[in-house]
């Protein structure tokens, strides 16, 4: 018999090491594929989750929409049923006489502006130039709905002839709803005004936008003749006597 010719050691850790390579190159080629296939995944889902975001926050800004569009339709529907009846009063109001002006006088007036209509319209009044009475002192606060009726008292209190009260239009509030809850503070001021003994044309609620200067000027240059027709505020003498 013949014996079978023995493998060396050099032929064996060839081999192995050839084997051992296919193993590796094998292992690395999984990895990749696993890899691809991971990222794949992941890159869907990524694209699925914005996708979604995106159609939830479309949801959002259309349901705000439609809410804040439906609030404002009620605002107005208020406004004018506040208003209308005021209106139609003071058309069949018989008309009041103004006294006679009084001349070489001027009456001091306080004006509060709201910081984001008014008191900006009165800032475009001033950079245009726009030419109207200097008798009146502005203070500027956040929101007509801020002015409460005891402002308006303690403005006469410290000598004022008259006082305006001036914010954003109806339905443009910065606040939403500042200026409606004016309007109902401004009546609780007048019937204030009417128990002091002042006349009701020493107070004036007004809205003028930030781009209304020229209507800020007319404003203030009627008010200012209006108050110089009614003399000096009677709790100035009461003041001075006591």
């Amino acid at each position: 018999m013949t014996a079978a010719p023995r493998k060396t050691s050099t032929g064996k850790t060839a081999a192995k090491k050839k084997t051992a390579g296919k193993a590796s190159a094998k292992k690395t080629t999984v990895k990749k594929t696993t890899a691809r296939k991971v990222t794949a995944k992941q890159a869907a889902v990524k694209k699925a989750v914005t996708k979604k975001a995106a159609s939830r926050k479309a949801a959002t800004r259309k349901t705000a929409a439609k809410k804040a569009a439906a609030k404002k339709a009620r605002v107005k529907k208020t406004v004018a049923k506040k208003v209308v009846p005021v209106k139609a009063a003071a058309e069949k109001a018989p008309a009041r006489k103004a006294p006679p002006a009084k001349t070489g006088w001027n009456p001091n007036i306080v004006v509060f502006a709201c910081n984001w209509c008014s008191y900006a319209g009165a800032d475009t009044a001033g950079v245009s130039r726009i030419q109207h009475e200097p008798h009146f002192r502005t203070i500027r606060v956040m929101c007509s709905g801020r002015i409460h009726p005891g402002f308006v008292l303690r403005s006469f209190e410290k000598g004022a002839d008259g006082v305006m009260v001036s914010g954003c239009h109806i339905g443009d509030c910065h606040y939403v709803s500042g200026n409606e809850r004016q309007l109902e503070l401004f009546e609780i001021t007048k019937k204030l005004i009417h128990l002091l003994g002042l006349e009701p044309e020493r107070v004036r609620l007004e809205w003028i936008s930030a781009a209304e200067g020229p209507r800020w000027a007319a404003i203030i240059n009627e008010f200012t003749d209006q108050v110089r027709r009614l003399g000096p505020s009677p709790l100035k003498g009461e003041r001075k006597a006591g």
